[in-house]
């Protein structure tokens, strides 16, 4: 069971992320709260896998709240869910420590979707937001010497899928494999490249020329 606490200041939209939550197997709302305060207060006894962030909130903001909870918990899973789409707000919550950033128009099924691929290391973004990280990286990283490492072209492909901020599920339809295959393969990558996170393996290759 994925324990999420959620922290969104507009109560309606709160208690209907609660309800999403509690209404899906396998996940358990633990706690919701309107700020980050209240959150940090009772971060320990929450026991929280999963935090489903808003970023604009009254008092400290999200990404002062993401830092916090990382120095409390910082085995936590942190989701921003906001609103804002610049680049400033985006790049600083990856820096912070938040493992994926998605919009809240995102559709409640891709948000369950992305609750339990955070929970499983990977780094669920809106897909032009992902456009947006990978953009940033291609611009301030040449490709340095040739990689010793070697990827499949299977692998190729399916991490090229998680820069463009696809999900496992439409990884899986475009490449007509399972879910599961998707995750061994990807499993494979995190060995290869020597990382663990979704967000280190597509950076770590575009920094090395690898996609």
């Amino acid at each position: 069971m994925i324990r999420v606490v959620i922290v969104e200041d507009q109560k309606p939209i709160r208690e209907g992320l609660a309800v999403l939550i509690a209404g899906t197997d396998g996940l358990e709302c633990a706690a919701n709260y309107g700020n980050c305060e209240d959150m940090l207060a009772r971060a320990e006894s929450d026991r929280a896998d999963v935090i489903l962030m808003d970023i604009g909130l009254p008092g400290m903001s999200g990404i002062e709240g993401i830092r916090e909870v990382k120095r409390i918990r910082p085995e936590v899973t942190t989701l921003v869910l906001s609103v804002y789409e610049d680049d400033d707000n985006i790049f600083e919550a990856l820096c912070v420590g938040a493992s994926g950033y998605l919009v809240k128009k995102t559709p409640p099924a891709r948000l369950i979707e992305a609750i339990q691929e955070a929970h499983e290391g990977g780094s669920p973004m809106t897909s032009h937001i992902a456009r947006k990280v990978v953009s940033l990286f291609k611009t301030n990283f040449k490709p340095s010497q040739e990689s010793e490492v070697k990827l499949s072209d299977r692998e190729r492909e399916i991490l090229t899928g998680l820069s463009d901020g696809d999900s496992y599920g439409s990884i899986a339809d475009s490449l007509f494999i399972s879910v599961d295959t998707v995750r061994y393969h990807i499993r494979n990558i995190y060995r290869k490249l020597q990382v663990h996170s979704q967000s280190a393996a597509v950076s770590h290759a575009i920094r090395k020329g690898l996609i």
